[in-house]
């Protein structure tokens, strides 16, 4: 919230580009040096991965490839406000290269396929500017897109459906930013409204189970509201959207009028709690 309130107006004909990784350094040198020092200690151990006052590492390495963590930094990356950027290959979970020197280590040539230099180029090893990633963990020949493409199940497809879902609604991309009041501290929540669009983000940033109850501000809430990333829906309750989210969980939650038979259950069960 400290960063979002310093961050200066712009034109309303133009936008912010916000990425989460690029081709040079993640820099730290507007942190504080505690900041820093635990920002290194935690995504850096390793001094090789380290460049300048920061650190010089791909998303999936620096998230250990936690499919679950790299799945909520692109959620935040297309919620929040401004245009987002990709940069190649974390679409597909790529490594880098450490032991190569500067920032040579997150310029490694994109992974295709399995094949010659994962589909890249035809030349020679030896010729290429940098050599293809090829430690264990992410391979070309494992981590590519042809492999991707054939895994339903992979970080390329999830990515290509959120983008999709995004995509669809304006407001995403043009609309206002307010933080919700969730009163708890893993959980990060936020609106996004534009015209008569208005989704709530609501990001579980811990490790553990979280409840969670966040403000809707009206008392009269009578809205239904729908994930968009998926098939679950919640009332909300005396001006509260109450919910439980698992480890690194997120939810894009649309305003939505409760159909016929959903509104007459709700009534239903508040009638029986009132006995």
């Amino acid at each position: 919230e400290y960063i979002m309130n310093r961050t200066p107006q712009i034109p309303d004909d133009c936008q912010w580009a916000i990425f989460l990784r690029c081709h040079d350094e993640l820099t730290l040198e507007m942190v504080t040096d505690e900041d820093r020092l635990f920002m290194r200690e935690n995504y850096a151990p390793d001094h090789r991965a380290r460049i300048n006052l920061g650190i010089r590492r791909r998303l999936a390495p620096l998230l250990d490839n936690d499919q679950r963590r790299i799945k909520l930094m692109n959620v935040m990356l297309f919620s929040m406000p401004g245009t987002p950027l990709i940069y190649y290959g974390d679409e597909i979970g790529m490594g880098d290269n450490i032991w190569l020197d500067d920032r040579d280590g997150v310029r490694t040539p994109m992974q295709w396929n399995a094949e010659k230099n994962a589909g890249f180029s035809e030349a020679d090893a030896d010729k290429l500017y940098l050599p293809v990633i090829v430690d264990p963990e992410y391979n070309y020949t494992k981590v590519n897109v042809e492999a991707s493409e054939e895994n339903e199940d992979s970080l390329l497809n999830w990515m290509r459906q959120i983008i999709d879902i995004r995509k669809q609604y304006k407001v995403f991309g043009r609309g206002s930013f307010t933080f919700a009041n969730a009163n708890h501290p893993s959980i990060l929540s936020y609106w996004r409204e534009y015209e008569a669009e208005k989704v709530l983000v609501v990001i579980n940033l811990s490790a553990v189970d979280q409840s969670v109850s966040i403000d809707l501000v009206k008392e009269d809430y009578e809205h239904q509201l729908a994930d968009l990333l998926s098939t679950d829906k919640l009332f909300a309750q005396d001006g509260f959207a109450k919910l439980w989210l698992k480890p690194y969980e997120f939810k894009w939650m649309k305003e939505v009028e409760p159909d016929g038979l959903e509104l007459a259950m709700k009534e239903l069960k508040m009638e029986i709690e009132l006995g």
